[in-house]
Order: structure tokens, then C-alpha cells, then sequence
């Protein structure tokens, strides 16, 4: 988690330190640089990684079932494939569906099936109630915000601890407001500060009492297998979680292959109760025939089994690593004995949140722009893009090569000093 940055500088060496910033500013400008930092994408290095699938399933065309893939059919997705991601994603494979290729879309038919129809659990539509809100952890997932925003439901900040979202608020919440219909929830390196959810927080979340009865848990496992170190860190099993507690259908379970073999072309996949899964079936199924089973196929061909997918996401942290490594590094080398930032080291994931001073975030990122250097923008970490304290930024150097990460990092380190040191010399005078 990031701490906020905090300077100490008599007005002498503020001066000094804010004409050393103004001319590696000037210098930056000089360089004429045009580089994009703005979304974590798997780099082409990445892509490559998976060139295989391009080639399968070959001639091939029966899942070890037998369904031929080619026809309609296996509406819940191959077991085969299930069978690998199950372990992952912490579902039992027959409470596990392969869907489409996105994550998102997953979501978003959850949320629209939600409106216009009845959860279990639930008294009434989701559209016949007088307010509709869902708690966001923030930083948080910018899309996550937008899917909200765009069916018009409320969004409800609360902060995201290095243990996960602030349980003493979040339970006073959701306990004496029946409107709050669930909470976003990114448990394992999330986007954008890299946090992992302690035992505790899984825990409180399970069983704490909500004034809705068909509150949801949108679990959204999307970084699962996406370790940077050798360490490869666990989230307790949510599903599990709540049905010892109780409520066993609190969680929709979310992941894809997305940033694990080709972004746009891969596998989703949502898990959660029998009672859920039967829910999101008899919509689903109005919806589409059935997944790409071929695609799903030559997923499976490609991957074998869990022990693949390990290697196969080993050689994505030989690529992504030295580019973390070179981020760490950078902020560490020119921003650390400022006091004026503060940054995460997230031990998975794709992304590394940098914090500045209040109200300086948006400012260090249209400076940045002028430089040729684009961000992720200011206000995306937080619902309708409205940082309070405009501090926080997101750092995603998974898609330039190492050599452009290392010139955008050293050039966003400029631009915190030069705002950060503008913004201390308002101040003094």
C-alpha cells in the first residue's frame, strides 16, 4: 500500500531543488519523446508466448468427452478446461463455467441480470428498488467503475487497506442499508496497488450481516496466476468461505485468460453456488447458444493442465520482472530521498501505484503529457473518475519494452519533483 509522501525543505534548498526540477523538466521536453504507459496490455514478447494457439486445435475437433466442438452444445464450457482453472480460481469444476473471452462481459451480464430479474435469494428485481449501490474499494478498477456508471449504479467509495477494503466500515455499511447490493473486489494483486487479502478480510466479508438479502461479493480474480516473485501468494477460498458462514450464495467468482494468452481471444470464467450458476444459466442461455468450444479446446490442448499453466505464467514473469524491477528502481533512485512520493511493490499483478502529494496527481500527468508521456489518467483509480485527494496514479509497464519503461518511469520521476516542488513553494509564499 502507498503512505502519503511528506517533504521537509527549508526555502534555500526548496529553491534550489525546484531549479534542478525546471531544467530536467526542460531537458525531458527536448527529447521529443512519444511514449504510452496509459493501460497494463501484455507486451508483444507476452503475445508470442502463446503463438501456439494459432496453430491448434489442429484437425482436431472432439473435446475428451467426446462433444464435437464444432456443433452446439457443453453450454457450461469443456470440462477440460474447467478442470485447469478450477484449482486457480478456487471453484469446484461443477460450480465452474467457461464462457466467452471477457471477464467483463461476465460481469456485466451479472449486473444487467441482477436488474431485470431476480437474484436468488432476492425479494425483487434489482430495477424495483428505489436505489441500487455497490461499495468500491479504491484505488480501484477503472472499468469496474465505468460498468457501474453506465447502469446508473451508485457507487459507494471506501479505502482499500493493505489487508483489503476497511471491514469496520464496509460491515456499519452494508449492515442498516438494504440499497447496498454488494461490493467490488479484486482480491489478489489488485489493480493498481498490488494489495492481497488477508485470511481476516475473506473471512469478515463471508459473514457479515447485510441488510440485503442478495448482497453479492463480485470477486474478481483477474491477476489469480499472475505471481512476480517466487513467492506465489494465496487469497482464502471465498465460495468456501461463505458457505461455512452461512451464506453460500454471497459470491460470483470472475476470471479469465485475458492477460494469459491472447487478450480479446481467450476464455472467461464465472463460478459460484449451484444456485448461482443456475441462475446465470437460465439467462445465459437465452442469451447465446454456447461458448467457442473450439477456442476453448485449443486452450486446453495448449495449456495440458495445471502444471502448464504454472510454466506457461513463469515465462510472463521472466518478461514482466526486470520491468517491475526497473520501475521500483527509478521511483527508488530519484524520488525516495525526496519525501515527495510513494509507491507500492506488489509481489504479482500489472500494475504499481505511485502517490504524490495531495492535488498534485492530475497536474504531474498533463506535464507528463506535454513531454510526450502518456498515463493512465488521473481520477481512474476512483468511481466517477473523482480522486478526493488527487494523489494517486497508475503505473502499468507491462507493454513498452524495458528500455522505453525505463525512459517514461525517469520521466515521470521528473514531473513529480517539478510539481511536487511547485506545489511546496505556492505553499511557502
Amino acid at each position: 500500500m502507498t503512505t502519503t509522501p511528506h517533504v521537509n525543505a527549508d526555502a534555500d534548498t526548496l529553491a534550489a531543488r525546484l531549479e534542478e526540477a525546471r531544467r530536467d523538466y526542460a531537458d525531458l521536453l527536448g527529447k521529443g519523446l512519444s511514449l504510452d504507459l496509459s493501460r497494463g496490455k501484455p507486451s508483444l514478447r507476452q503475445l508470442d508466448l502463446s503463438a501456439e494457439l494459432l496453430r491448434l486445435p489442429g484437425d482436431r475437433y472432439t473435446a475428451a468427452d467426446g462433444t464435437d466442438c464444432r456443433n452446439y452444445g457443453a453450454p457450461n464450457g469443456l470440462l477440460e478446461l474447467r478442470e485447469i482453472f478450477a484449482e486457480f480460481l478456487q471453484v469446484p469444476v461443477d460450480q465452474l463455467l467457461a464462457a466467452g473471452n471477457s471477464s467483463l462481459e461476465l460481469m456485466h451480464d451479472c449486473l444487467i441480470y441482477a436488474l431485470i430479474g431476480k437474484l436468488p435469494g432476492a425479494t425483487r428485481r434489482w430495477a424495483d428498488e428505489e436505489r441500487v449501490a455497490l461499495l468500491c474499494p479504491t484505488p480501484g478498477y477503472d472499468r469496474h467503475f465505468e460498468l457501474c456508471e453506465r447502469l446508473g449504479i451508485e457507487m459507494i467509495p471506501v479505502p482499500l487497506t493493505a489487508e483489503g477494503p476497511d471491514l469496520d466500515l464496509v460491515e456499519s455499511l452494508v449492515a442498516a442499508d438494504p440499497g447496498i447490493k454488494g461490493i467490488w473486489c479484486m482480491p489478489k494483486y489488485s489493480n493498481p496497488d498490488g494489495t492481497c487479502y488477508s485470511d481476516e478480510t475473506v473471512r469478515r466479508l463471508a459473514a457479515m450481516p447485510t441488510a440485503a438479502p442478495d448482497f453479492r461479493i463480485l470477486w474478481d480474480d483477474a491477476y489469480a496466476v499472475h505471481h512476480l516473485t517466487d513467492e506465489e501468494v494465496t487469497v482464502p477460498d471465498v465460495l468456501a468461505a461463505c458457505a461455512e458462514a452461512g451464506n453460500p450464495d454471497r459470491a460470483f467468482v470472475f476470471g479469465s485468460t485475458s492477460k494469459i494468452t491472447f487478450a480479446g481471444s481467450g476464455v472467461a470464467f464465472f463460478g459460484s453456488s449451484p444456485a448461482n450458476v443456475a441462475w446465470l444459466r437460465s439467462y445465459s442461455g437465452k442469451r447465446s447458444i454456447g461458448p467457442d468450444k473450439v477456442n476453448q479446446l485449443r486452450h486446453a490442448l495448449f495449456l495440458k493442465d495445471a502444471d502448464g499453466l504454472r510454466e506457461h505464467m513463469r515465462r510472463h514473469r521472466a518478461l514482466l520482472r526486470p520491468k517491475f524491477d526497473a520501475v521500483l528502481r527509478i521511483f527508488d533512485e530519484e524520488l525516495r530521498e525526496t519525501g515527495l512520493a510513494t509507491w507500492s511493490t506488489p509481489k504479482g499483478g500489472y500494475f504499481v501505484a505511485l502517490n504524490v502529494p495531495d492535488g498534485c496527481a492530475r497536474e504531474v500527468v498533463r506535464r507528463a503529457a506535454e513531454a510526450g508521456l502518456v498515463l493512465t489518467p488521473a481520477g481512474a483509480t476512483h468511481p466517477y473518475r473523482e480522486d478526493p485527494q488527487d494523489n494517486v496514479i497508475r503505473i502499468g509497464p507491462s507493454y513498452p519494452e524495458l528500455a522505453e519503461v525505463e525512459q517514461i518511469i525517469s520521466g515521470v520521476a521528473v514531473c513529480v519533483r517539478l510539481v511536487g516542488y511547485e506545489k511546496l513553494a505556492a505553499e511557502q509564499n
